[in-house]
């Protein structure tokens, strides 16, 4: 893995350096809080200074090259940058539900998974504890610790943030949720977050490029966006399709999701109060095939992958 040369180098120590500065008037994500988390304080993602997961498992239900055969070693952090009123982890991500831990403690957890024969370490959620993370990882590498890491986040993200992943991270798994800054706001609490998206996405590309997988189709390197498809287009899937198209290229891989359900405050909420329907799907399912996006896949409204 890159990041032992980054550990041996001393790099590694550098990057959880900086990271705990900023920690000190945190501006890790895009909402630039500046909270001394160092102390305690909490900013949007309401989370403090010492890492807190709502669990650590196996987890199969991931894309086919992340879960393979053996399952995807999944932690999921407590917290969240965005405030989807249709979170479907709404306890974990809202609620804040889970248990505080050490760094130590991480790094062990960490290790757990990889003892179960993890394909990858799948960080759910992760952004607002980058460099609690990079001080696990440092940690866990005096362990024996040597798995792929899967960055799965909201992909409302800071760029300074992610150059402090560059050759930690294998493979980037991040969301693209919407073309609008309207809707964004609105239902997710992201001011910008277009534009920021889109620069975050170039910048994962930028770092490990395509999706590369070995010999059993596990992924070994590379990036996968997923598009969650809103009633009523409000996540503009025809636009960012097109957009993935022309300035990410039409190899990129896509997972085109269509499980959208009115979870958590979205119940009382005029136009995603319902499930998405077929009409709804199938126009962003022509989209991706006008583009020419053949790598990836999409779903059955029973939730069920296909491959394009």
């Amino acid at each position: 893995m890159q990041y032992h040369a980054l550990y041996h180098s001393g790099e590694l120590l550098n990057r959880i350096r900086e990271g705990y500065r900023r920690l000190a008037a945190c501006d890790l994500c895009p909402h630039l809080c500046g909270v001394n988390r160092i102390k305690g304080e909490q900013g949007r993602c309401r989370s403090g200074l010492q890492p807190r997961i709502a669990s650590a498992n196996l987890h199969r239900g991931e894309e086919p090259p992340i879960s393979g055969s053996k399952g995807s070693g999944t932690i999921f952090f407590s917290g969240c940058t965005l405030s989807c009123l249709f979170c479907q982890n709404y306890p974990i991500s809202q609620q804040n539900n889970g248990e505080t831990l050490s760094t130590a403690e991480l790094a062990k957890r960490m290790m757990g998974l990889q003892k179960r024969g993890a394909h990858n370490l799948n960080l759910v959620t992760p952004t607002h504890w980058l460099p609690q993370f990079l001080a696990a990882l440092r940690l866990a590498v005096l362990l024996g610790f040597n798995l792929p890491i899967v960055w799965n986040s909201s992909g409302y993200e800071a760029v300074e943030s992610l150059q402090l992943l560059d050759g930690v991270v294998s493979v980037y798994l991040p969301d693209m949720k919407y073309a609008d800054d309207q809707q964004a706001v609105e239902l997710s609490n992201a001011p910008g977050y277009t534009a920021i998206n889109r620069r975050a996405v170039t910048e994962m590309l930028r770092q490990v490029g395509q999706l590369q997988v070995d010999d059993n189709g596990i992924a070994i390197q590379g990036l996968i966006i997923r598009h969650l498809v809103l009633p009523q287009a409000r996540a503009g899937s025809v636009e960012t399709l097109h957009w993935i198209a022309d300035q990410l290229g039409a190899e990129t891989n896509i997972a085109l999701m269509s499980q959208y359900f009115p979870a958590w405050e979205a119940t009382n909420r005029d136009g995603i109060n319902r499930a998405l329907n077929h009409d709804e799907y199938d126009a962003a399912v022509v989209a991706l095939e006008e583009v020419g996006l053949e790598n990836g896949w999409v779903q059955e409204l029973d939730q069920e992958r296909e491959r394009i």
